[in-house]
Order: structure tokens, then sequence, then C-alpha cells
């Protein structure tokens, strides 16, 4: 079972292509979507309503049918991660290898996301068996660049992996926290972007999803799209 998606898989991880940067991305069922853990911890009412989990083709379905091939393959990824993490971190590192070789080839930069619709706590989960046994998968790739977006608030992450802060309907108090800390955080607009936002400077991240490559202390504002449009509970400001 491949665990990661390839960049031009993906609208708008593909736009980190022209920036050089290949990003193959990590997608697991969101929230309890699995039946067996919950991914987004910390996920509002407003995020779960307008998650991204069904955007593009993962929101294509049959007639009469509430599943598809995409789903399937994200709650199969997700009970495997949650079932065996020792053969879950053996494919995760043989998929990041081929990535490796992959990019190399496109003569492009590789990243990885690993909460494409989810929020796992990636530096807390260690490798039970095997010649990484006790790493993260940052320690074993330090050479490669890892980001993600996340509403957990006080991570403690390596140097490798860079965090978004995101901002949803409740949690006004951890983006403050946040943005204290000196995070940027996302945050999804109606309409045209703002020029700031908690008197911070306002930069789209519409144009690629390559967080790690923002200015520090902005805000990462983000037009609402698909369900999002149709938000009312303070999801999208």
């Amino acid at each position: 079972m491949k665990l990661l998606t390839a960049p031009n898989a993906n609208q708008k991880i593909a736009k980190g292509l022209k920036y050089d940067h290949a990003t193959y991305i990590l997608h697991l069922a969101p929230s309890t979507l699995s039946g067996v853990m919950d991914t987004c911890p910390m996920a509002s009412d407003g995020c779960k309503k307008a998650c991204l989990n069904t955007a593009g083709r993962g929101g294509i379905y049959k007639k009469g049918e509430f599943t598809n091939v995409i789903q399937d393959a994200r709650i199969r990824k997700t009970k495997l991660f949650h079932s065996d993490k020792a053969e879950f971190f053996n494919q995760l590192i043989l998929d990041i290898k081929l990535a490796q070789k992959q990019t190399a080839r496109m003569g492009k930069k590789l990243s990885i996301r690993l909460n494409g619709t989810s929020d796992i706590v990636w530096e807390r989960k260690r490798i039970p068996s095997g010649e990484f046994m006790g790493m993260t998968i940052f320690e074993v790739f330090p050479d490669v660049q890892m980001y993600d977006y996340t509403k957990i608030p006080n991570r403690k992450t390596p140097s490798n992996y860079h965090l978004t802060f995101s901002n949803a309907d409740g949690n006004l108090l951890n983006v403050i926290k946040a943005i204290t800390a000196d995070m940027n955080v996302a945050v999804v607009f109606r309409g045209a972007l703002p020029s700031t936002w908690r008197g911070l400077p306002v930069i789209s991240g519409d144009d690629s999803d390559l967080r790690f490559l923002d200015l520090p202390n902005h805000i990462i504002g983000l037009t609402a799209k698909g369900k999002a449009k149709k938000d009312t509970s303070g999801f999208v400001v």
C-alpha cells in the first residue's frame, strides 16, 4: 500500500513545482471517519463541515454511493497506522526514499506533508521496530523538509518540520498564543484578502502550498473554497 500522493495529483500541491519544489502528501481519513481513531483532535465544527477531504476527486461519488476509492484508501491507511505502526512506518520510509529518487530525476527539491487531511503530532510518533526503532520520521530523514498546518497548540518540532497554525471557529486563544510564539497563522477569508489581520500583514497562501517558504510573522490568507463558501460557523472570516 503506497502512502504518499505524488505532487501532480493535487492541484494546490502541484503549484509548488513552478518554485522547484515537489511535495508528496499523506492523506489519512480526517477526524473519526475511519472508525478506529481521531486524527484531528482539535477540529472545530466549522472545520469538519468545510474539510478538504471531499475536495476534488475525493468528493466524487457514484449515484447512490457514499464512498469512493479515494476515501476507501484514506480509511485503509488510517487503519494501518492505528493497527500496525511498524508496517506503516516501513511503507512511509520506502515512499520517502522513492520520492527522493523521483525528485532528483525531476531536478526539484523534495518536501513532505504528513497531515494532508489529518492533524497528528508526528514528532511524538516513534518507529516501534526495525532499523530505525525509537526514531521519528524526521530523524530518519533529517535533510528532508516537512511541513503541515495544525490546530494543536504548544508543539515542539524538529528543525526540518515547519508548522503553520490554523485559525478556526472557537480557537482564538490558541491563535493568539501562536502569534505570540511567532508562528504564522492560516486564516480562511470570504472574498478578497485583507491587508492585515490581528495586526499582522496578510499574504496569499493560494499561490502555492509551500508554507515553509513564507515570511515569518505573517497571516497566511486562504480564500474560501468548496463547502467553506457556505460556512456560517465562524471558521471562515
